[in-house]
Formats: C-alpha cells, sequence, structure tokens
C-alpha cells in the first residue's frame, strides 16, 4: 500500500532543518520499500505493508531517534489521498491558491465568522480543511485568523503539492518522474 506521511514545519524559516535523503533514510529503516521525497518540505511516500494507527508515530520517533528533530507526522493512504483531491469544492486556476490542511482528527469550523473574510473561504471535510485563497497565502487574514486555533500537529499544503502527492501515492509506478523531477522545489507551508 503506498502512503504519503506529511511532516509539520520541515525546513521553513530556517527550523527543523531535515535533509531529503536523510527522511528517505529514516522511513526505510522501518522496513518501507520504494521510498521517495517530494519538495523538501518534509512529504515522503512509501510502500508499506504495514499500515495503522501507529505509523505516523512510529515514523516521528525514528526520525526524532536517527535525525534529531520531534516533528509531527500525519499519514494518508493513496486511497485517502484520491478522495482528498476528490473532495476539493474549489476550482483556482492557479494551484497555489488552494491550500489544504491535514489534521490528525475530524475537523472543527472554527468559531470565526467567515464573512468577515470573503472572498476567502473554508471547508471541512473529513480530517482535512480546504483554503480557498484567492489573493494567496501571505497575504492571507483567513490563514492569519487560523492561527490561533493551531493544534501544532496539523500541516498544509497548496493543492499542487496535494496532486503530486495523489499521484505518486496512486501506483509504486506511476509517481517516479514527479518526485524525480521535484525533490529539490520547495513548499512553504507548515
Amino acid at each position: 500500500m503506498r502512503v504519503v506521511g506529511l511532516l509539520r514545519g520541515i525546513n521553513v524559516g530556517g527550523n527543523n532543518r531535515l535533509k531529503m535523503a536523510d527522511l528517505r533514510a529514516a522511513v526505510e529503516s522501518l522496513g518501507h520499500t520504494d521510498v521517495e521525497t517530494y519538495l523538501q518540505s518534509g512529504n515522503v511516500v512509501f510502500t508499506t505493508s504495514r499500515p495503522g494507527s501507529q505509523l505516523s508515530e512510529t515514523i516521528r520517533e525514528r526520525i526524532q531517534q536517527t535525525c534529531g528533530i520531534d516533528v509531527p507526522v500525519l499519514t494518508r493512504t493513496g486511497i485517502e489521498m484520491s478522495s482528498i483531491v476528490a473532495a476539493n469544492p474549489y476550482e483556482r486556476d492557479d494551484p497555489t491558491k488552494v491550500v489544504v490542511t491535514f489534521g490528525p482528527a475530524d475537523g472543527v469550523l472554527p468559531d470565526l465568522d467567515l464573512d468577515l473574510f470573503a472572498p476567502e473561504s473554508l471547508t471541512v471535510h473529513g480530517r482535512e480543511v480546504y483554503l480557498d485563497l484567492p489573493f494567496g497565502q501571505g497575504r492571507s487574514r483567513l490563514t492569519a485568523a487560523l492561527a490561533k486555533f493551531d493544534d501544532g500537529i496539523s500541516t498544509s499544503r497548496n493543492w499542487r503539492t496535494v496532486l503530486a502527492l495523489a499521484e505518486m501515492t496512486a501506483t509504486p509506478s506511476a509517481h517516479s518522474n514527479v518526485a524525480r523531477s521535484n525533490r529539490a522545489g520547495g513548499d512553504a507551508t507548515s
């Protein structure tokens, strides 16, 4: 089964520096195979025969043991990533203006008057929160307001990254070219 591990806050603003080769090695040391990373922001895709509720914590512990940093890790299977893509309520020509926040549990609509943030909006679907940010993340009043609800575990990716990770988790053979061509890039989300 293909799975993506989403690490929170890797290589953002000079904090939690982690080489992707070290991340791949840590995940491989747990017996997972076909391990690849995407960008430099803590996205690792792998094949495992041992999915389960402890997978995220096992990876987190191994990264702490081998790399010396403690960061939250959330996992999603290829099937879950496909469902996340299908559930996206927003269409934008610029895929960096739609952001998905991955959470550890079913999302809860924050106590905000969302009308105050129009035309920005959000939709909660299962464990994910979809954000429509027509002016981008850097100028978003909504993401600034949501920061006060930060649980310290959830992590966000822009739509371009979500699509790439969904492709990488679809099948082992479908992900190779995407991953290789994007290993050096960056995704400045937390």
